[in-house]
């Protein structure tokens, strides 16, 4: 079993609680990635990151200089948005740890896709984005990510932007979606805030549980529950409760 989950936007560098363990399998392929941003314009990466003239300033200098060989924090530890701070790593058990080493893999527009003890650093790229010369980054990656988790039951906790870059070449019988919603007059409505606190709280509910059969999923029970009603073989569905 393989769970992806996307990445954040918000990152730090953070290697003093743990040392990261390899680099990232496709480290190749984000160095052409770098170079192709360190090519251009501040102009031209404010019209890529379409973000303040603050964040294009304090980005364009950090990928001036970046070495994506030094200096590097793991991944699970790297990432500080919504899911991640649910997530929380920082106070997983050991076996907990190991468990998503085995089991967690975070796609990445800039890396490919990562372990959560590869090394990485800061960076600031989506998958939608499309790089000047290289394109759009689901041409750029085609199957590379698909390749590294196929043959696997893969549990889709990342979001739509995301999960695209698998989505063509997956079987569907070894796929299955969460979805976190809330029902309302027989209808489901997703909110995206509550969805990416739920996804991080249901991999480290995963991790302590040590579920590695899909079935067992569906005992998630932490503020969300499972409904029969609304689940299909591909889509394990939880309502918010209360």
């Amino acid at each position: 079993m393989i769970i992806i989950l996307s990445p954040a936007k918000k990152m730090i560098n953070n290697s003093d609680d743990f040392l990261y363990q390899d680099y990232p399998v496709f480290l190749n392929k984000s160095e052409i990635i770098l170079k192709e941003l360190q090519s251009l314009s501040c102009k031209e990466l404010k019209a890529l990151w379409k973000c303040s003239d603050k964040l294009v300033k304090e980005n364009e200098e950090r990928i001036k200089y970046l070495d994506l060989r030094n200096n590097l924090s793991p991944a699970i530890f790297s990432y500080v948005g919504l899911a991640y701070q649910y997530l929380a790593p920082g106070i997983m058990s050991e076996k907990a740890l190991a468990y998503i080493q085995k089991h967690l893999r975070i796609l990445s527009g800039f890396y490919g896709i990562l372990k959560p003890f590869d090394g990485i650093r800061e960076y600031r790229l989506e998958m939608q984005q499309v790089l000047p010369t290289l394109g759009d980054l689901y041409s750029f990656w085609k199957d590379d990510i698909y390749n590294e988790i196929k043959g696997k039951t893969i549990i889709n906790l990342a979001s739509k932007e995301y999960s695209k870059c698998i989505e063509p070449y997956i079987n569907e019988d070894n796929y299955i979606t969460i979805i976190f919603a809330q029902e309302k007059e027989n209808k489901i409505i997703q909110k995206g805030t509550m969805a990416k606190m739920a996804r991080g709280e249901m991999v480290y509910w995963m991790s302590e549980n040590n579920i590695i059969e899909v079935e067992d999923i569906k005992r998630f029970n932490i503020g969300y529950k499972y409904s029969e009603k609304y689940s299909t073989k591909r889509e394990f569905v939880f309502i918010k409760e209360g």
